[in-house]
């Protein structure tokens, strides 16, 4: 086992609120439990929040800090968004961070939910940085990560999952936004209708469409390793990025811009006029306004639903994308979650 045996299931006072108010809001029906094809890598030893500290965009020491009021264990996340950035400050991976450790006095212990497609090249990449830290870097085979999207029916879930304690290990708000529910990893096999009582197993495709609806990106399609940028990629509005942390690989470009005000493109939810073709679009194929200027590329999308990074300037207009010949008309949206701008 790579996680420590009889580790009770996570759900922390200080999330509780929200996973009672998430339980009661979103969609109709019960909570759906989506399997998620992503992979979750063991990190532990005295050095791994320092270690990724260097690596990453967000503050991993919140996950260790012990030091002055309020008590420790109430003000430590239980979960953080980061990306890993190249030297040239873009997106290398998306990761989710899991606390698994109880308090500041235990040796740090941290899951990385990453794509799975890229699973041995991230570890390739932790390993090249470890040097002599003391890290334990494994992949963890026997454990399943779920997306839960949470349904009008009311519940207070905390009771039911202390009792399936040895199924789950954690069951926590999503750190990224409110409308993505939460996360929950469990061990193989384990009942979910005994974690979650009245939930169901939804199909993997209504969990993605849930996402290009919200404009969450998630995985190498949505971020490609290499050509995303983090700011434009809306990390900031997705509590993914700490400006006042040390350095770390990547941060002169994205500080620079933090800093410039000035984002000119972001990843934007778009909806088609037209199903789209299913495995026919080009990877970063060109949107397009009526006059035909670029306004950006499309990402990734299934049906009638996609994210694309599109220019500010270009999002009210009529946009199309060119697919073999044929003009698909697309609207762009802003979000509901994003940050309210500043009334003057």
């Amino acid at each position: 086992m790579l996680v420590r045996a009889g580790a009770a299931a996570v759900v922390t006072t200080t999330t509780l609120p929200g996973l009672r108010r998430l339980w009661r809001g979103g969609g109709s029906g019960a909570a759906a439990c989506f399997p998620l094809g992503r992979a979750l890598l063991d990190v532990r030893g005295v050095e791994a929040a320092l270690f990724l500290q260097g690596l990453l965009t967000n503050d991993v020491t919140r996950l260790v800090a012990g030091d002055g009021p309020p008590p420790p264990a109430a003000g430590l996340p239980r979960a953080l968004y980061a990306h890993a950035l190249n030297v040239q400050g873009r997106c290398l991976y998306d990761l989710i961070l899991y606390r698994l450790h109880e308090s500041p006095e235990e040796e740090p212990h941290i899951l990385l939910e990453c794509d799975s497609d890229v699973l041995d090249a991230i570890q390739k990449h932790l390993k090249l940085y470890k040097i002599r830290r003391k890290v334990n870097i494994a992949p963890c085979l026997d454990l399943s990560l779920w997306a839960v999207v949470p349904g009008e029916q009311a519940g207070d879930i905390a009771s039911s999952l202390a009792k399936c304690a040895d199924q789950a290990l954690v069951l926590t708000p999503d750190p990224r936004t409110e409308v993505m529910g939460w996360r929950l990893i469990t061990k193989k096999g384990a009942n979910l209708s005994e974690i979650i009582p009245g939930s169901h197993t939804g199909n993997i495709q209504d969990y993605h469409r849930h996402r290009y609806k919200q404009g969450i990106p998630e995985g190498v399609k949505d971020l490609p390793p290499g050509v995303a940028l983090p700011l434009e990629s809306n990390l900031a509005y997705m509590n993914g990025i700490s400006f006042t942390k040390g350095c770390y690989i990547g941060q002169e470009l994205t500080a620079r811009t933090h800093h410039m005000g000035v984002i000119r493109k972001r990843l934007l939810p778009v909806h088609f006029s037209a199903p789209l073709p299913e495995d026919s679009i080009p990877e970063g194929a060109e949107i397009l306004t009526e006059s035909g200027k670029s306004a950006g590329k499309f990402r990734a999308g299934g049906g009638e639903l996609g994210i694309a990074l599109l220019r500010l300037a270009n999002i009210n207009e009529p946009l199309c994308l060119n697919i073999g010949g044929d003009k698909v008309k697309l609207t762009a949206s802003i979000p509901e979650w994003w940050p309210k701008p500043a009334s003057k």
